[in-house]
């Protein structure tokens, strides 16, 4: 059986047909310009593959609610073109099948429990850390929604004592996103993440703000695990600082086995960067089902 994925980001679409088993089967890309653009390429794309159903992972705020007028539309997104844009009601009406919707890191969060690091296990949090930070939630399993949908990469954090960097979001000054995304560390250091030296004083910094949020998750979500993942945590230097961190600060509050082994607890993404587009085949596939 034939599935589409789309996960929508704000730079580009990746646009695949897989199978139920998870298998991507082809994949493309293309820049993600104006709807009107952007669309049409889109339904070109699937129109003759003969897909059962599709699955969306997208960049957002997004409409999750199903009660809504405004389901399945990208609504209030700073990439302004995209606001209010009715991206699921499109797809649907010019594939004719039914199409699965999420968020793109709740569909990453989807693929690593599908067929990932999480596979099997209960409840998790995947969090990218790249152009942005995004967080997806995945307990008892569902994906987690609520009044909107998990926007944990712009939860509040204590800056560390020797910081002064003000921030890259335009929203916060001290939020996750705007201390440790990717565009934090070149606006603070004057270099991307990937040409810093394993010993540059930046990772010292990026793991603190890390650990700091994941100590949040822990305390309020208590998942079985957590998976990182973007290309911030392609310096896989930071993952044994980042446990470190969170010992030390969870200062011997929790004491759990899986915290004891926080090796198999914090661990690096397991799909190849095709975590998002297999979760979106995933989504595709549940919708398929639920319909």
């Amino acid at each position: 059986m034939l599935l589409g994925a789309l996960e929508a980001g704000g730079t580009k679409m990746v646009l695949a047909i897989g199978n139920e088993n998870g298998e991507i089967l082809e994949q493309t890309s293309i820049p993600t310009e104006t709807p009107d653009i952007t669309l049409p390429k889109i339904i070109d794309y699937f129109k003759d593959k003969d897909i059962k159903a599709l699955g969306i992972g997208s960049f957002g705020p997004i409409d999750l609610d199903r009660n809504s007028k405004t389901y399945g539309y990208i609504t209030s997104t700073p990439k302004l073109a995209w606001v209010n844009c009715d991206i699921v009601g499109t797809l649907t009406k010019h594939l004719g099948v039914p199409v699965g919707f999420d968020t793109d890191v709740n569909g990453s969060a989807l693929g690593e429990a599908t067929w990932g690091s999480t596979k099997g296990v209960d409840s998790s949090i995947y969090i990218t850390i790249g152009t942005g930070v995004g967080v997806g939630v995945y307990q008892n399993g569902k994906l987690l929604h609520g009044m909107l949908h998990p926007e944990a990469g712009h939860v509040l954090l204590s800056r560390h004592p020797e910081d002064s960097f003000t921030g890259a979001c335009p929203y916060h000054s001290n939020c996750f996103e705007g201390l440790a995304a990717g565009p934090a560390i070149e606006k603070r250091w004057g270099k991307k993440a990937y040409e810093l030296a394993p010993d540059h004083k930046a990772w010292e910094l990026e793991a603190y703000y890390i650990a700091q949020a994941l100590v949040g998750y822990i305390f309020t979500l208590s998942p079985h695990r957590i998976v990182l993942g973007g290309g911030v945590m392609h310096q896989t230097h930071l993952f044994p600082m980042i446990r470190e961190q969170v010992i030390t600060l969870i200062n011997g509050y929790l004491k759990t086995p899986l915290l004891e082994d926080i090796d198999n607890y914090i661990v690096p993404a397991a799909l190849n960067d095709d975590q998002g587009i297999m979760g979106c085949i995933k989504l595709a596939l549940m919708e398929l089902e639920e319909k």
